[in-house]
């Protein structure tokens, strides 16, 4: 009865929106109306409201909706959407002060003299557009108003005119800053939670251990990385739509003519075309620029757009009157201004003033920083006076975002419902029924997205479907995507949906505003090639899914915030960059080694020396152990292939069996509460029991189709693998071991100088505890204790200081015992001062040589932070997808 039920729900939630009911409520009450149908229903024939959900009560599900959106969007870490009335804000102050209209008439002028120029334009504007404003209907309707009847007078082709405007007008549901790609953002990070989940229970599952390694995990997703992850295949995708219609011009001149026009390459014009295009550029580069520099998150970008959107509505405006651009140039001098503080002076922070320098930031800040609210604050006020603008723009605004956030919620009612019939566990059970593992499950759900496309606007798919899917396709290990990629993929895929008729809302824009003579069919002619065209990019960023991942690697791996070379994640990448180093340089370094080895240390303490020349051995073992990494999987890689298909097919009968077992285990419970007593009748409970006896056959069935050679097989394999993790493992251990040392000794004689500087200061602490209260003297020795022992080395130093403090605290106190341990500190002083000044002097130039030559490769892991170009090297690494399939 749960498939009947889910069956309702899916044909009340199309009826409603089929019959156009507002989408933010047809979600929730198909969810409500169903679930209230199946309480009644099980009430009246099942003997319990309960009796037809999967599990759980209509209470429960009723709740759970709402319920999960609390706990999700009132969280303070999931601040993501609040990104959204920022961006919507920006892009219709932009659209209202008709930068979209200077944009569409300048770039026609200038690229009208090149085959297809009118359309190339259309498409320049459009992503420009869609960077700024990423409103669908606001750019169709601009476009449509002055670009067709433009590219109509030039005898263009009525569907390449309409396809163009209407395809670059969808521009903004890809190209960041997009709302579609926030909204995602938000659904992804809650699919991860549970992909991660569904991966750890695999592994458990599967090899029996109950802790899955961290760089098998599922990596979560932000707005900034979905923005950044979205920005080339963006790019891609105009270069598309522009090498087609340059094509089409091209073959077909007469559908596609060139424009000339008189005087149009001008001084004048060029000044025109300079003014209309740097604003637009330079808000696109502060908000993008910022995120991708890590200098601000998704939301504070979000602040600088809307900000510099209405700075730039101040003067376009005011256009032609006098001082229009007044606030726009305070504007720009209060930002050059914070920028050479920052450059020449540096973070200015008004509890750390402790130079005339400082002071002087402080002050050239505090200018800056007036001149550019004042800026703010006259160009808002313009904007609220001009036509009422800024109360119409924010009016907007709040509609929108009140409309997402009430689908959002609809959404989550939905989805719960859908749970509570069984309807996630159907899709999972089906997706991964699926023969080809995880790209048949992708293939199939991209079909599905591109289909509801032609029904179902955007929000509704992404709130929709991708909380269903999106955990069983992250969670899959064969494949092995990263959250932002799927992410971009679905992204690009809905896109289409603004173009696929009958409901694409791209058609119904350029309809309203198109003349007489573009006839409907032409439209729908004319986005055929441009969906094709989404479709190539769709394809060439599924095979090349670097397009996507590399620049939030590089961007993560370049921030302050980088992880460092020890994470987890970073070591298969890592090492693969230090073999090929190990191949290039490895007679340097082993001459550095030797050359090491040849400083004379024999005068350093014991220990010194022990630990260096350990540190030596083990740095010449790290090649042979790099070497032995590169053999282990070499062999991992030949033992797979014949392996591969005998683990792919008893991992999906162990999965069908484990499946069974669950249905099993829920039929159990039937059972049990089956009776006189129970809350299901005799009936019911018969009827489990039945039905358990069938699905212990079909299970004991599956497992007999695991062939015998499975177990010797298995370990072999598992045996082959261990090998590799011992080999990483031991190489890890031993350049630790190699590097950590040296760091110390070199820490240690540079120093000498603050060695040297404590002897006036035991010295004088010899004098200031005599006569002092006991526990006054433990104190002051202890301060003393600590300020040593701050210095890289001095443990023989801070010994005899330990001792005085001990005795300073004991019950009998004797202060000349405590001096006398002291001066055992100050000769402990003088002998260290006699090794370290000579190691200051001879060894140290030599180990910092030596420190140069290995900090690349056997040094790699202990380093703060990677160098900014191995950080590039990895970004690249880990921009691949690596199937980890064999070891689940």
């Amino acid at each position: 009865m749960e498939l009947f039920f889910l069956l309702l729900l899916v044909l009340l939630m199309a009826f409603a929106l089929g019959s156009g009911f507002p989408v933010a409520f047809a979600l929730p009450g198909s969810a409500i109306i169903t679930i209230g149908i199946a309480a009644a229903a099980g009430l009246l024939f099942g003997g319990s409201i309960d009796a037809f959900f999967s599990h759980g009560g209509p209470g429960q599900w009723l709740s759970a909706g709402v319920t999960n959106f609390r706990g999700i969007y009132w969280e303070a870490e999931r601040d993501t959407l609040i990104a959204i009335p920022l961006f919507v804000f920006m892009g219709i102050m932009l659209q209202r002060s008709k930068i979209a209209e200077d944009l569409l008439v300048t770039m026609a002028r200038l690229f009208g003299p090149v085959p297809g120029g009118l359309g190339i334009s259309v498409v320049f504007v459009g992503a420009l557009l869609a960077a700024t404003t990423g409103i669908v209907g606001a750019t169709v309707v601009a476009m449509g108003l002055i670009s067709l009847p433009a590219m109509l007078r030039n005898n263009y082709s009525v569907p390449l005119a309409t396809g163009t405007i209407a395809a670059s007008g969808t521009l903004g549901q890809i190209i960041p800053p997009s709302i579609v790609l926030i909204i995602l953002a938000d659904q992804l990070a809650s699919a991860v939670d549970q992909a991660g989940s569904l991966r750890q229970t695999l592994y458990k599952d599967s090899t029996g251990e109950l802790s899955m390694p961290s760089d098998f995990s599922v990596v979560s997703t932000s707005a900034g990385e979905m923005f950044l992850g979205a920005f080339l295949p963006g790019l891609v995708l105009v270069g598309l739509y522009m090498l087609f219609i340059l094509g089409f011009a091209l073959l077909n001149p007469k559908s596609a003519p060139a424009v000339h026009e008189e005087g149009t390459f001008t001084r004048q014009f060029a000044v025109k075309v300079v003014i209309t295009l740097v604003p637009p550029l330079a808000l696109i580069f502060l908000v993008l620029g910022s995120i991708i520099a890590g200098v601000a998150t998704v939301n504070q970008a979000g602040a600088i757009g809307a900000v510099g959107a209405m700075v730039m509505a101040g003067y376009r405006l005011r256009d032609g009157e006098k001082g229009a651009y007044t606030p726009a140039i305070l504007a720009i001098v209060a930002l050059l201004g914070l920028a050479v503080v920052i450059s020449f002076i540096g973070a200015v922070n008004v509890k750390l003033i402790n130079t005339s320098q400082d002071v002087l930031g402080l002050v050239l800040a505090v200018i800056a920083v007036s001149l550019l609210l004042i800026a703010i604050f006259w160009s808002g006020w313009r904007t609220l006076k001009f036509e009422d603008t800024l109360r119409g723009v924010m009016i907007e605004t709040a509609k929108t975002t009140s409309l997402v956030f009430i689908i959002l919620l609809g959404a989550a009612m939905l989805t719960s419902a859908f749970r509570a019939f069984g309807g996630e566990e159907l899709v999972k059970d089906f997706l991964q029924g699926l023969p080809g593992g995880f790209w048949a499950q992708f293939v199939i759900v991209m079909l599905v997205i591109f289909i509801l496309g032609f029904f179902l606007d955007f929000i509704e798919i992404a709130v929709v479907v991708v909380p269903i899917v999106a955990p069983i396709l992250l969670a899959d290990p064969s494949a092995n995507v990263t959250a932002v990629w799927l992410g971009v993929m679905i992204g690009l895929n809905i896109q289409t949906s603004f173009l696929t008729p009958p409901f694409g809302f791209a058609l119904f824009y350029l309809r309203g505003v198109a003349p007489a003579v573009v006839k409907t069919i032409d439209m729908y002619k004319g986005v055929i090639a441009f969906i094709g065209l989404q479709l190539v990019a769709l394809a060439i960023v599924g095979f090349y899914p670097q397009l996507v991942n590399y620049l939030p690697n590089r961007s993560n791996l370049l921030s302050e915030t980088a992880p460092p070379p020890r994470n987890p994640r970073l070591q298969f990448c890592m090492e693969k960059i230090v073999y090929q180093d190990f191949r290039q340089n490895g007679q340097t370094v082993l001459a550095a080694i030797q050359n090491a080895e040849d400083l004379d240390m024999s005068y350093l303490p014991e220990d010194l020396q022990k630990d260096l020349t350990e540190a030596f051995e083990k740095a010449r073992d790290a090649l042979p152990q790099m070497e032995a990494i590169h053999a282990a999987e070499i062999a991992v890689g030949e033992a797979s292939g014949e392996y591969r298909p005998l683990h792919v097919r008893v991992r999906g009968l162990e999965r069908d069996a484990r499946r069974l077992d669950e249905r099993i285990s829920e039929l159990q419970v039937i059972v049990q509460r089956s009776g006189p007593n129970g809350i299901y009748t005799q009936e019911q409970g018969d009827r489990a029991a039945a039905r358990i006896e069938e699905l212990q056959e079909q299970r004991d069935a599956l497992l007999a189709e695991i062939p015998a050679e499975w177990d010797d097989q298995n370990e072999a394999f598992a045996l082959i693998q261990r090998r590799e993790n011992q080999a990483r493992m031991s190489y890890r251990r031993t350049v630790d071991a190699a590097y950590e040392p040296l760091q110390q000794v070199i820490a240690t004689l540079k120093a000498s100088d603050q060695v040297e500087a404590l002897r006036p200061q035991i010295e004088a602490l010899k004098q200031q505890i005599q006569g002092m209260e006991p526990r006054a003297a433990s104190d002051l020795i202890g301060e003393m204790r600590s300020t040593v022992g701050s210095i890289e080395g001095t443990s023989d130093i801070r010994q005899g200081l330990t001792d005085a403090r001990r005795i300073m605290r004991s019950r009998e106190p004797n202060i000349d015992d405590a001096i006398a341990d002291i001066d055992q500190s100050l000769a402990a002083l003088d002998a260290d001062l006699a090794w370290r000044s000579r190691g200051a002097q001879e060894l140290l130039p030599g180990l910092e040589a030596y420190d140069q030559a290995i900090k690349r490769n056997i040094g790699l892991r202990q380093q703060p932070r990677l160098p900014d170009d191995i950080a590039l090297e990895v970004a690249g690494c880990l921009s691949d997808h690596r199937d980890i399939s064999l070891n689940f």
